[in-house]
């Protein structure tokens, strides 16, 4: 079973790079949307720092956005997830694996350059090190969530805004807490209860999607 896992996770990654505008784009598109804030808000330090937060998580949960439509999109075009659901492994468990190798190709690349972004908007140390932590605890629950969104649209064509508006408000608590850990470390209050929420909120999402996501699928490749 655990090897089974490691093939899927591999062989989804493998896929991912060879198709460079894939993840790049999200990457582009996160670092951009950072960028054109402080173009637009001017040299103000404090402005930018107070601001920092928001635009930092509404980035990233755009780009995330972006990404997660094309989960299972290529898969149905191909065959491959009519593969997936005749196996006989668990659905539940090889969704769990084309999630983890989403986050790790669309996601982690987000956490790695943030620093760099909340530089740019003049974060200080502790606040480097809540945005790390909140994105590190935010970014798989913003994929598992969306999964469940990208399996339902399978049986649709042209669904156009359909996706964002149908697990936009799933994403809500997260940037709200995300954000928060962020201020909190402004502000040099305690952020471990904004952790600890973020953290149950990861495990809810751990213990649903990938099943949800296999209903999800089976009723979008039957549609």
């Amino acid at each position: 079973m655990l090897s089974a896992m490691v093939t899927v996770i591999r062989h989804e990654i493998r896929m991912t790079l060879r198709q460079a505008f894939s993840w790049l784009t999200p990457v582009l598109f996160f670092v951009i949307v950072v960028c054109m804030f402080p173009l637009a808000l001017g040299p103000d330090q404090s402005l930018l720092n107070k601001a920092g937060p928001g635009i930092i998580w509404i980035a990233a949960l755009l780009a995330i956005l972006l990404s997660i439509g094309n989960l299972f999109r290529v898969d149905a075009e191909e065959g491959f997830l009519d593969t997936l659901l005749l196996s006989p492994y668990p659905l539940t468990l090889l969704v769990f694996c084309k999630i983890i190798s989403h986050w790790l190709t669309h996601c982690l690349p987000l956490i790695l350059i943030s620093p760099v972004l909340g530089f740019l908007l003049h974060f200080t140390p502790q606040e480097e090190y809540a945005l790390i932590l909140s994105l590190l605890l935010g970014t798989p629950v913003l994929s598992l969530l969306g999964a469940i969104g990208a399996a339902l649209m399978i049986g649709l064509r042209n669904h156009g805004l359909l996706l964002p508006v149908l697990i936009m408000p799933l994403y809500i608590p997260v940037l709200i807490f995300g954000v928060g850990t962020i201020m909190a470390a402004s502000q040099h209050q305690p952020i471990n209860g904004y952790l600890a929420i973020m953290g149950a909120l990861m495990l809810l999402s751990l213990a649903f999607s990938p099943l949800l996501t296999g209903v999800a699928l089976r009723i979008g490749v039957n549609q």
